[in-house]
């Protein structure tokens, strides 16, 4: 314990002692007096901070400095530049469909809201609620004793009503033997027999009310009139039901088969009704909300009569079997009719369109790893692949990812090592930019202007090494290789469509 003070006591000696000696060292002369840099300091206490800014400042310029050159290799002129990592696919010549979207509702072919036909008390339930049901099958029961009793009471007045009508029969037949043996008189016989018709009538009318009673006791068997899924019921057991009521007491829907109804543009329908009229089976498709999953196939079965003034659309009936539940009533679901089917047509991807002003045109990748803009024509599109009806062979390769970097005539790589064919272009096919001959006299006319240069500062590189060493030295070079490298760099070695540079 009596150690800690003595080594406290020297670490503070010592840290006195080197506080001295940089005080002599950096602030003080030998005397202890400030050297001229210690009172400059002294009376400049920011003099450290700014000396740090300044040093950041330095280093952000050397690494904006360090930056550019890399920044601007997409003006220099095709070949220059690195080449640009691309998807790429084949034209392939396939069908394509010439389909019909739009939105779609389904629809029940039958929702039946169950309601009792006979006044009573509801004493038990056959079902559960959600549960699938078959037509004919119980749902619910009303007590049946009142009109079973009712049916009873019929019986009874018809089976005395019978026996009354016998009993005029035979009155009747012994009037008729009194009179032929002038036993009785004519009013007699004329009276016996209007007896015999009033009780036939009347028996008639009881077999009528046994026949209403035993229908009226049929109801208390509440049955679903058609398959489907009983949904949630809107009566427990005990409550008093009416006949005709508004309240159902449960709704039943038909599921299978179940359908979609859908409209489509006016000017669809002529194409439409060309095949349905010739009863060729017209394929619909529906898919979900978000158009990714396909729910179920079916096929068109109606056709409205008129068209909707109000929305210039026909409306539509598809058909679909749904055993598999995957249909819904009233979901909302996207619809794709099939309206034909085109054979023998060039298809690439629907990324490889590309858009400028001239038009819609697609980057055609050849054998040496350059591209060619080529002018296309586009047909029918379905989905994620589109027909073109001009401007492209099947075989040809073209580039479906990273295009809005690329120039006519720009060099590419394509990932995974994917050889590439050349391909006959079509006849009359046009291209945005320059030709390849015109494209090798320019780069022929840039060599000769700078052949000096490439043998002072890129002896013994060729290619792309060499265009890559004339531009690290673009600033030394001569005054006419500078000129016609600025010359290409206005051009844009043909560029995009409409002269533009690559977005």
């Amino acid at each position: 314990m009596n150690d800690q003070p003595n080594r406290f006591d020297t670490a503070k000696v010592a840290a006195r002692r080197n506080f001295d000696e940089a005080r002599r060292r950096f602030g003080t002369g030998g005397d202890g007096e400030l050297n001229a840099y210690g009172r400059w300091r002294e009376h400049h206490p920011q003099f450290n901070k700014t000396i740090w800014v300044v040093v950041a400042l330095v280093l952000v310029g050397l690494f904006v400095w360090w930056l550019l050159p890399g920044k601007a290799k997409n003006d220099m002129p095709r070949g220059m530049g690195g080449p640009q990592p691309v998807g790429v696919a084949r034209a392939v010549k396939g069908p394509i469909d010439v389909t019909v979207n739009a939105l779609g509702t389904v629809t029940p072919l039958a929702t039946v809201s169950v309601r009792p036909q006979v006044s009573g008390t509801v004493i038990r339930f056959a079902f559960h609620e959600g549960q699938m049901v078959k037509a004919g099958d119980l749902l619910a029961e009303i007590d049946p004793r009142p009109f079973q009793a009712a049916l009873d009471q019929a019986k009874g007045q018809l089976a005395r009503d019978q026996a009354s009508l016998v009993n005029a029969r035979i009155e009747l037949k012994r009037q008729h033997s009194l009179m032929a043996a002038n036993a009785t008189s004519q009013q007699n016989v004329d009276n016996q027999i209007a007896t015999v018709k009033q009780d036939e009538g009347t028996v008639v009318s009881d077999q009528a009310n046994v026949q209403s009673a035993a229908i009226n006791l049929g109801y208390t068997k509440v049955t679903s009139p058609v398959a489907g899924r009983a949904g949630i019921r809107t009566v427990d057991v005990g409550n008093f039901v009416s006949a005709g009521q508004t309240t159902a007491i449960v709704v039943v829907t038909q599921l299978q088969p179940i359908s979609v109804l859908f409209t489509v543009p006016e000017d669809n329908i002529g194409a439409i009704m060309a095949r349905f009229n010739a009863g060729e089976a017209m394929q619909v498709d529906v898919y979900d909300r978000a158009q990714t999953n396909k729910l179920a196939t079916g096929r068109l079965a109606a056709v409205d009569s008129q068209v909707d003034t109000t929305t210039g659309t026909v409306k539509l009936r598809a058909m679909f079997s749904n055993d598999d539940g995957d249909l819904f009533p009233n979901q909302f679901v996207n619809v794709r009719l099939l309206v034909n089917t085109l054979q023998n047509q060039v298809v690439i991807p629907a990324a490889a369109v590309q858009r400028g002003a001239s038009g819609t045109f697609a980057f055609v990748v050849k054998s040496d790893k350059t591209v060619s803009m080529r002018v296309i024509t586009l047909g029918v599109q379905q989905g994620d692949s589109v027909a073109i009806t001009k401007g492209l062979n099947p075989g040809e390769t073209v580039v479906t990812d990273g295009a809005d970097r690329l120039r006519d005539g720009g060099e590419v790589t394509i990932p995974g090592g994917q050889t590439v064919v050349d391909v006959k272009a079509p006849a009359g096919a046009t291209g945005g930019g320059l030709s390849d001959a015109e494209r090798a006299a320019r780069r022929a006319k840039m060599m000769a202007a700078c052949g000096a240069d490439m043998k002072k500062y890129c002896d013994g590189m060729t290619g792309r090494e060499a265009f890559m060493c004339l531009r690290e030295h673009r600033d030394d070079v001569s005054d006419a290789c500078k000129t016609e490298m600025k010359s290409m760099r206005r051009s844009g070695g043909g560029g995009r469509p409409g002269g533009g540079p690559p977005g």
